[in-house]
């Protein structure tokens, strides 16, 4: 299988093919979601079509123009004629970017963190607090709101508050890392975790005595950046005949988002890549490996460690602050401990420190989560409402219990995943590739002297 694997590979991979093969997969995965928008093979199809553009072989200069006209031509188009799909592709992007952020500190220095969400907390509650009336309403109740309370700060300043996130969510970082200092291991674990429930905590209770967080009830209205008339009519001009319909202002809303996300994103995956090949990111790789031996040969650990805190967190401060403005509410049901769980998900499954490897592990968990599991369910619901039979055991699809809704086993269906790759694929998906030598198997050149050391 893997013989013929490879010739297929060295075959696509030859001369002009793979010109040819990525731009085809990309039409046909095109040609797919356009004229069949609730399709999920479809779907599949297209984001297949965009990996390809990674593991073709073809130049570089024709690789960044395909990747850009898919990314900035194709994929708002698509996501104008089918709003759910370019949510979904939002989506990949807002938990890529948090996974490569939990890849710093878990993949990148070793440092188990278990409260990761706290810093993406912290970003949305940033500009869900100046970028809504709640600087107004401090000395309110949260079931007490005055008609008509302006707005505490211009709409517009949302593109400053993305850096702002960026700093301030750092801080946070920098503040959890002084505690975790000295410790290691598990207590590390338990450390982050208070971190991240103290934060949740914290946006649950500062509804008194002064209203900052509103409480459980969360903050909204939360303000979106103005959107220039022009630039949505001269849109709707070039867009509205290829979609069929004319785009409203929260699609563009959308569409402008996803662009935003799109840039952080490209920022994050230039900086994680130019961290792992410098100074910085060797050390930490000395210090993952073995921290004492590390600091015996001069390298600082303490610093490494508050550096990586704060370079991971930063990632997620402007990530929170999109989130805020996409959703124009939030509250402290989004930043749980199973979330965080599911970011270190992401990381696990694509490959610890490997920085395709987590893209490529958000991606699964998040069509996992958000499209496929949610399609089954409805396909069990609609089966569950016809008199459909089950094959072979002549028994009606309506007497199927509620309780087998693949949604609430998302957890269950996670952990199944994670015992599979840890049996399977222990360095993830795509591994790093120090990862990937370290659980190999043993060179064979090296067992004849083991043998030889043994008899001696």
């Amino acid at each position: 299988m893997k013989e013929t694997l490879k010739k297929f590979m060295d075959f696509l991979n030859r001369g002009r093919t793979p010109y040819f093969a990525c731009i085809g997969l990309i039409i046909l995965g095109t040609l797919l979601v356009y004229f069949s928008p609730r399709s999920i093979p479809g779907f599949l199809v297209f984001l297949f079509s965009a990996s390809s553009i990674y593991w073709l072989k073809m130049r570089r200069s024709v690789r960044f123009i395909i990747a850009v006209l898919f990314a900035v031509v194709l994929v708002p188009v698509l996501g104008a004629r089918n709003v759910f799909y370019l949510e979904v592709i939002f989506q990949i992007a807002v938990f890529s970017a948090l996974a490569l952020g939990l890849n710093i500190v878990v993949g990148f220095s070793g440092l188990f963190n278990l409260g990761y969400m706290a810093f993406y907390a912290i970003g949305a509650y940033l500009w869900a607090f100046f970028g809504s009336q709640q600087p107004y309403l401090l000395h309110s109740t949260v079931t007490t709101k005055a008609l008509h309370t302006p707005f505490f700060l211009s709409p517009d300043l949302f593109y400053l508050f993305i850096f702002i996130g960026v700093i301030v969510a750092c801080l946070g970082g920098l503040l959890l890392g002084l505690p975790v200092l000295r410790v290691r291991g598990d207590y590390l674990a338990i450390i982050s975790l208070a971190f991240g429930e103290i934060v949740r905590q914290l946006a649950n209770n500062l509804d008194k005595p002064l209203n900052f967080t509103n409480g459980p009830q969360g903050i909204t209205p939360i303000q979106r950046p103005t959107m220039p008339e022009g630039l949505l009519r001269g849109f709707n001009h070039i867009i509205q005949p290829i979609v069929g319909h004319r785009v409203t202002d929260n699609q563009a809303y959308n569409i402008l988002f996803y662009l935003i996300a799109l840039v952080v994103v490209v920022a994050v995956i230039v900086i994680t890549y130019r961290l792992e090949d410098s100074k910085v990111g060797r050390a930490w790789i000395a210090v993952r490996e073995d921290e004492l031996s590390a600091e015996a040969m001069g390298i600082n650990a303490r610093k490494l460690k508050l550096g990586a805190f704060a370079v991971g967190a930063s990632f997620a401060g402007p990530m929170g602050v999109l989130f805020a403005a996409s959703r124009t509410f939030v509250s402290p049901e989004t930043f749980t401990f199973l979330q965080s769980c599911g970011i270190l998900t992401m990381v696990i499954l694509g490959g610890i420190g490997s920085i395709t490897g987590v893209i490529v592990g958000a991606t699964l968990v998040t069509l996992l989560n958000i499209q496929v599991l949610q399609s089954f369910s409805l396909y069990l619901s609609g089966l569950r409402q016809s008199n459909a039979v089950i094959p072979l055991l002549n028994w009606h699809w309506s007497h199927l219990s509620n309780q087998l809704d693949p949604t609430k086993y998302q957890r269950l269906i996670f952990g199944f995943l994670l015992v599979i790759m840890m049996i399977y694929r222990p360095a993830g998906l795509i591994p790093e590739a120090r990862r990937k030598r370290d659980l190999g198997p043993a060179p064979e050149d090296e067992e004849p002297a083991e043998k030889g050391a043994e008899n001696a």
